[in-house]
């Protein structure tokens, strides 16, 4: 027997005696030990406290066992979960709720709200670094119409660019990065305890290169923060981490105007194992919540997940939250790859399955670092190429295909690309694990979002856009270049906005439209897409008077799992409804082209794909001149139908997501060389290479269908 072999059973026997010696162990809120988020202690919890304790394993993979936060597990934090693992885990208090008045404008049916849920400020390392200058306070206005100023920055260290939304959004949410809150409130305030030191120096002086030295530190496999600014022992970036997150809650309260605009509470998690991108946003229903978690803490998603439920959901706070991943289609295959640490048995493997489906229902499909919905010619998916998986991609040229393995850098372009890089494969492979486990991990609605690091939330318009990374970006020649970083510039874009389909604009009733996935991405614009899927449903609703209401009483909104199939059903029906951006009088939205049907399923454990065009046309000759930006051609303004899946197995697993596509207009690089003199406008204005025009366009969340 090896030595750490003989410490787990004298720590385990040592606990487990200990119980039948001490009165009841203390109720709290979270069940200390459950290592999983499962509900209960198990034994193989109990093991993975011992080897914390022991050492051999890091203290994330426990984070509930470590009761007392001290980064350490404890022979006493054992008999706690021992004596939960002999009983019961405790049931969490059930706050006395708060409710809200109800909005004049509140609807059953639901109203469409539109948001930006990806927004950076100076708090953020990055943004900072490019001179931004803009607080969360300044962004909230921004999102209600208000202008700011972005940089260069003048002599007295004022921005230069003022720009300003032309249509005010609805909700927002501020997500700076957990990561430095701490380390750049320390390094730009004179007198803090780290003030002076090389590190913080550097900070406030070498730009781009420390960006790049911040960045390297999460990408390590046990991230540690920089003593140079934080101290030794970190206490001063987790003061200066507690003073900002005040402001931060502060700045959301403040922005708050129930029933007109929904500020949100809300930071990023920025894990970027190997440079592989695993970022989620963090978003708060209320203001009840905890300090954030970022990857120094907990270097894994699962860690991220089981903290959020110990500290927020648990808590017995009131609080509630989702996590969004976004940028999958810079993850080397991680992003989505199927696993269950620790797991030892399929229940396992089900209980990890059903809490990851619960604490991430929606991923962001789309923002200004291009498109996570598909990607053509990858293996492990049959089914004729998409052309529109060409929208807007990240990955340029040829590139190596990770199959059924990950990779490392695609944070910074490189590495393999892998099917579970973009949404549509990870519906697929939710498919295929709820097949296998009766639980899909994946079962995601969609949401785009910008991604700004400018404090300009909604921030879309292609015509206006001057791009996201303050100074880094404010010269013509790098924007519409190829960047300071790999494959940026010209390649990236305005980015994307979120739909949400809500009884009012309030916190309560956004978030719950978010948990339950009645969401819609945009690449940017502002039309409307609806779907409600059910069996039966009648061939002329798009002519009822009332049709919405006969959707929503006779089917299922987007995002749903469709009802049981009646035996006398065929296949599912969709009522697909779209409304054109209407845009401004300066510069009206585009017509609709079509609508399609985007539908996945499984047989014999085998990956199918198949896109439908179901209303409008591809032939509609719509065009756009290049010189001026004038849409020329024909286009609809709504379109709606009923569509009836003429292919439909009733033995096979399936999703259905809609696609709407926008007649072409002109990219925004377009717009920016044509402003520009021949003499000053850079190569990209006249390579045949980067696309003029973007077809703009909308996701609906999907719909599944259960044998």
């Amino acid at each position: 027997m090896t030595r750490d072999s003989w410490w787990k059973r004298v720590l385990l026997l040592i606990a487990v005696g200990a119980v039948a010696c001490l009165p009841a162990t203390r109720m709290t809120a979270a069940c200390s030990g459950d290592c999983d988020g499962s509900g209960t202690v198990t034994i193989n919890d109990l093991i993975t406290m011992v080897n914390v304790a022991l050492e051999s394993a890091p203290v994330s993979t426990c984070a509930s066992g470590d009761a007392d936060s001290d980064g350490a597990i404890s022979v006493n934090e054992i008999i706690t979960a021992v004596n939960y693992a002999l009983t019961t885990c405790p049931a969490p208090p059930t706050p006395t709720p708060i409710p809200e008045e109800p909005c004049p404008q509140r609807n059953p049916l639901r109203n469409v709200y539109f948001g930006d849920l990806h927004v950076h400020t100076t708090w953020s390392f990055d943004a900072h670094l490019w001179d931004t200058r803009t607080t969360p306070d300044d962004a909230y206005h921004f999102a209600r119409g208000a202008p700011i100023a972005l940089p260069p920055l003048d002599a007295e260290g004022h921005g230069t660019r003022t720009v300003q939304l032309a249509r005010p959004l609805d909700f927002t949410a501020v997500t700076d990065h957990s990561e430095f809150l701490g380390e750049v409130e320390t390094c730009t305030t004179p007198g803090s305890a780290t003030y002076d030191s090389t590190a913080c120096q550097q900070f406030r002086a070498e730009g781009n290169a420390i960006f790049t030295a911040l960045g390297i530190l999460v990408t390590a496999s046990h991230p540690k923060r920089n003593p140079g600014m934080c101290g030794t022992d970190g206490a001063a970036c987790r003061t200066g981490a507690e003073d900002v997150w005040e402001r931060v809650q502060s700045a959301a309260a403040a922005a708050y105007d129930h029933c007109n605009f929904t500020s949100f509470v809300a930071y990023e998690y920025s894990r970027a194992a190997g440079g592989s991108t695993m970022h989620r946003n963090v978003i708060f229903r209320n203001a009840n919540v905890p300090f954030p978690i970022s990857t120094f803490e907990q270097p894994t998603p699962q860690g991220l997940w089981r903290e959020l439920k110990a500290s927020c959901i648990d808590a017995g706070i009131g609080c509630d939250v989702l996590a969004i991943p976004h940028n999958s289609n810079e993850s080397n295959g991680n992003m989505f790859f199927v696993e269950y640490p620790g797991a030892q048995t399929l229940d396992d493997q089900r209980a990890q399955a059903e809490f990851r489906s619960a604490m991430e229902p929606l991923v962001e499909v789309y923002q200004h670092k291009g498109s996570s919905e598909c990607f053509n010619g990858l293996s492990g998916i049959l089914g004729a190429p998409d052309e529109q998986c060409e929208f807007e991609r990240r990955r340029q040229g040829t590139v190596q295909d990770c199959g059924d393995g990950t990779g490392q850098l695609g944070a910074a372009g490189g590495g393999c690309v892998s099917r579970l890089d973009y949404v549509r494969g990870a519906l697929l492979a939710g498919l295929k694990e709820e097949e296998r486990l009766g639980v899909n991990p994946y079962r995601l609605g969609f949401v785009g979002s910008t991604d700004t690091h400018n404090g300009t939330p909604g921030f879309t318009d292609e015509w206006a856009w001057m791009g996201h990374q303050g100074a880094n970006d404010a010269v013509p020649s790098v924007l519409l270049g190829y960047g300071n970083f790999a494959s940026d510039g010209v390649i990236f874009s305005p980015g994307a906005l979120t739909g949400v389909w809500a009884e009012e604009n309030s916190r309560s009733a956004i978030f719950a439209a978010l948990r339950r996935k009645e969401t819609f991405a945009t690449s940017g614009t502002r039309l409307v897409v609806r779907v409600f899927g059910g069996w039966n449903l009648p061939a002329g609703l798009c002519e009822d008077p009332d049709m919405i209401a006969a959707a929503d009483q006779q089917g299922v909104p987007m995002g749903s799992l469709l009802p049981a199939r009646p035996p006398e059903a065929s296949a599912p029906d969709l009522l697909i409804t779209a409304m054109r951006d209407a845009g401004t009088a300066e510069h009206p939205g585009a017509p609709l082209q079509r609508l399609q049907v985007i539908k996945g399923w499984i047989v014999n454990g085998e990956q199918h794909q198949q896109v439908y065009d179901v209303a409008g046309s591809a032939d509609n000759g719509a065009t756009v001149d290049l010189a001026t930006c004038t849409p020329q051609g024909s286009g609809a303004d709504t379109l709606c139908t009923v569509w009836h899946d003429p292919d439909f197995d009733p033995t096979l697993h399936a999703f259905y997501y809609v696609r709407v596509l926008e007649n072409p207009t002109c990219r925004w690089n377009t717009w920016r060389c044509n402003a520009l003199p021949p003499d000053q406008q850079p190569p990209s204005c006249t390579n045949p290479a980067v696309p003029k025009t973007i077809q703009e366009r909308a996701w609906s969340s999907p719909l599944w269908y259960t044998p």
